[in-house]
């Protein structure tokens, strides 16, 4: 339950979960099986962050606020001034409704199209993370209203050769935040990747289709047949934030979830592969998948 920002207390937005007539979730709701597995792994105390990237139309599907010439490629993210960057005025009003609601927004930026942002959620404990960032999601919607504009969350909303929307995730967990937690980040990173067409599968609603026209190895994303990680590099499926790696503690961010994403399916994913560990089957099903 969080606070209504557009009729103010003492109103409330609820978020709640779909359910059948017999009171069981929807076949594809995935917020109950993703609380078993956290539960499952609690002790862990795993922490999640959401960055939401989304491109804003015109009702129109037209660039919102842009030249009619279309989209307008930058390259650079965190831009300035009303020729490079169209709808920050959404975007304030979007940031502050989320913290009015109680949302745990943390920031927003503009991105590489003049009309792309991003909102960072997080961070938070466990499903915590899925309920504020569809609760998140929902605001923006209702604020674009006001604007005459929609917020897409499509992977490749302008076209196929231009920048794409993702929904990176950062993850740690009680260890990897500890001294010498550098250990547990890699051995957590050495498990995604026998894991890898698993995790793209689920990771947008799609099974795989929409990340599939998305990770194309350029502009800044990895490959969507191949497992990679560095450190400081975007260009990777997982990354180490330099930070991380000089202090040899903190998180890991997966770059592949999708704009479009469940996060309750992401996470679930994520905790499942990370804490729970793989089965000898998984594994060699993994190798039939990606060989073939």
């Amino acid at each position: 339950m969080f606070r209504d920002p557009f009729t103010l207390d003492p109103n409330k937005l609820v978020l709640c979960e779909v359910l059948t007539d017999k009171y069981v979730p929807t076949g594809n709701s995935q917020r109950s099986p993703c609380v078993k597995v956290r539960e499952e792994v609690k002790e862990f105390e795993p922490w999640f962050g959401m960055e939401q990237e989304y491109m804003l139309c015109g009702s129109d599907g037209k660039p919102y606020g842009q030249p009619a010439q279309g989209w307008k490629f930058r390259g650079v993210s965190c831009a300035v001034g009303s020729d490079n960057v169209y709808g920050r005025d959404i975007s304030i009003c979007h940031y502050r409704a989320c913290l009015y609601a109680g949302v745990k927004i943390g920031g927003t930026n503009s991105e590489t199209l003049g009309s792309q942002w991003e909102f960072q959620v997080g961070p938070c404990e466990g499903t915590e993370l899925g309920d504020h960032l569809w609760m998140a999601r929902y605001i923006l919607h209702r604020v674009c209203e006001d604007f005459d504009a929609v917020a897409s969350l499509d992977v490749k909303p302008a076209d196929e050769s231009s920048a794409t929307s993702g929904c990176h995730i950062n993850f740690s967990t009680k260890e990897m935040r500890s001294e010498g937690g550098l250990q547990y980040i890699e051995g957590a990173i050495s498990r995604l990747s026998k894991h890898h067409s698993q995790h793209l599968s689920v990771y947008d609603p799609h099974g795989g289709a929409d990340n599939k026209r998305r990770l194309t190895g350029q502009k800044t994303t990895s490959e969507f047949n191949k497992f990679s990680s560095a450190v400081g590099r975007r260009d990777v499926s997982v990354r180490i934030p330099g930070h991380v790696f000089r202090k040899g503690c903190g998180y890991f961010e997966d770059r592949r979830p999708a704009a479009n994403c469940d996060p309750f399916s992401v996470i679930k994913a994520l905790l499942e592969t990370c804490l729970l560990g793989a089965t000898e089957q998984d594994d060699e099903k993994e190798r039939e998948t990606m060989a073939s």
